[in-house]
């Protein structure tokens, strides 16, 4: 009897084993397909995100196109453009009327300031305070019912609600100061724009850009360069031309700082993240080890694929979101390339991203993904040519299309020259501000414990106990 008992524990042990063996293989085959099906839906929704950023992408070339037509036509590029920056249709380009009324509107407060058409009667509008206009010039208008107050133009102190038979002009953007009002701190690209055009920046920033060059004893012959970037950095738009590669800005960057090699690594139409084709977070490993500067411009493709989803945030850092991916790269850069200086670029503002986002929804202002680089890249220590916030090669004004970038988002010969010697001259002041000495000979020179930063105001302050 005891060793029927003794048979029947075992029988009830290994039965409960097989019992419990079944119901683990059950419950892994339902984790698996579980994964399974998740990973499938995963899958399908990256295709059909895909799927929408190629169709985007395919429009972007479509509207490139469009506005190189209507560059043989300045005053319709201008009608053009204005459409889009006050939300009408694009194809509605009828003329404005010289003579119209504008009345009853809101309050107006830190916003773009449009130049004003001769003859032009504006009343009853809400207080307008807190803007500053240069740049401009307002005639034989009369402004009245309004209020406006705490405002200098030029030191000229507007007041008694009539402004008529003045011209604001000339207004200079230094040391973080905007002229007349005393406002320090980091200027924006909209209080860029009220205190001059874009064309008047760049010709401007260009002049002192070349000066600064010519002026510099800081010894580049030594170094080696890596650009990470889009069809900006690949000289997009020249593509028609032989060796159309030496007009790019890398190629000049080299020439104008003598360097001994510049690596272009611009892929036309590549992202940041990875909701769209070449990540430079997939891809950044293919810079060089033993460069000695990188630089990585990127957010425009960025602003013509994501969503709010694509977008991520900041806080949370997802995988395959431009907040997670931005993070990953500059953590990898750091990773990989501990003995570099790093440099961020913000994407240049353009006329493109209105146009798309008029078309779709789901796309989100340039500014938030030029917001993510900067506060990213203060995070690492990063230095960061603030390109969307200078107000340079701006394609929102006519003049910078016809002029520099005959599409709107690509440079022409000049265009790229100017971006180029841009950089040459903020890499120049980096080292000039953190008291550096750049030459291929002196391993220690550049020193860990000094920071310049580098942005579109050009005298941002400099801390000598920040982390590299």
């Amino acid at each position: 009897m005891k060793r029927v008992n003794q048979i029947l524990v075992v029988f009830i042990f290994a039965l409960t084993a097989v019992l419990i063996a079944v119901a683990a293989l059950r419950a892994y085959d339902v984790y698996e397909t579980d994964r399974r099906l998740a990973r499938e839906q995963e899958e399908l929704e990256i295709a059909q995100v895909y799927e929408r950023n190629k169709e985007a992408q395919s429009r972007v070339g479509e509207m490139e196109a469009e506005i190189y037509e209507l560059t043989k036509d300045k005053e319709e590029l201008r009608r053009f453009i204005d459409n889009i920056q006050n939300g009408k249709p694009a194809e509605d380009t009828a003329d404005e009327t010289a003579d119209g009324a504008v009345s009853g509107n809101d309050g107006l407060s830190e916003n773009d300031a449009e130049a004003a058409y001769d003859g032009q009667t504006v009343s009853g509008n809400g207080a307008v305070s807190g803007n500053t206009v240069s740049g401009n010039t307002v005639s034989g208008n009369t402004v009245s019912g309004n209020t406006v107050s705490g405002n200098t133009v030029s030191g000229n102190t507007v007041s008694g609600n009539t402004v008529s038979g003045n011209t604001v002009s000339g207004n200079a953007v230094s040391e973080n100061t905007v002229s007349g009002n005393g406002t320090a701190g980091h200027m924006t690209l909209a209080e860029r724009r009220q205190l001059r055009s874009s064309m008047e920046e760049t010709q401007s920033v260009n002049r002192e850009d070349r000066e600064h060059i010519a002026g510099s004893h800081i010894d580049f012959s030594g170094k080696k360069i890596a650009c990470l970037g889009d069809s900006i950095t690949a000289a997009s738009n020249l593509e028609n031309e032989e060796n159309y590669q030496q007009y790019s800005y890398p190629s000049q960057l080299k020439e104008v700082l003598g360097a001994e090699e510049v690596y272009n690594l611009g892929i036309g139409g590549s992202s940041i993240g990875r909701y769209w084709l070449e990540a430079y977070v997939d891809r950044y490993r293919e810079i060089p080890e033993d460069v000695d500067i990188i630089i990585i411009m990127g957010g425009t493709n960025d602003g013509f694929c994501a969503s709010e989803k694509e977008f991520g945030s900041l806080d949370e850092r997802a995988y395959r979101t431009f907040c997670g991916d931005l993070d990953e790269l500059m953590r990898g850069l750091r990773e990989d390339y501990p003995d570099a200086d790093i440099f961020f670029a913000t994407p240049l503002p353009n006329i493109l991203h209105d146009y798309l986002m008029s078309e779709r929804d789901y796309l989100l202002p340039q500014q938030r993904f030029a917001d993510a680089i900067l506060t990213l890249a203060d995070e690492y220590g990063y230095q960061v040519v603030d390109l969307y916030n200078a107000n340079i090669l701006d394609s929102h004004d006519v003049d910078i299309v016809t002029d520099y970038m005959p599409d709107g988002v690509h440079g022409n010969h000049e265009g790229y020259r100017i971006l180029a010697e841009h950089f040459a001259s903020e890499l120049i002041r980096y080292y000039e501000i953190g008291e550096k000495t750049v030459s291929g000979s002196d391993a220690d020179a550049l020193s860990e414990n000094s920071v310049g930063a580098v942005s579109g105001d050009h005298a941002d302050a400099v801390s000598a106990d920040a982390p590299d």
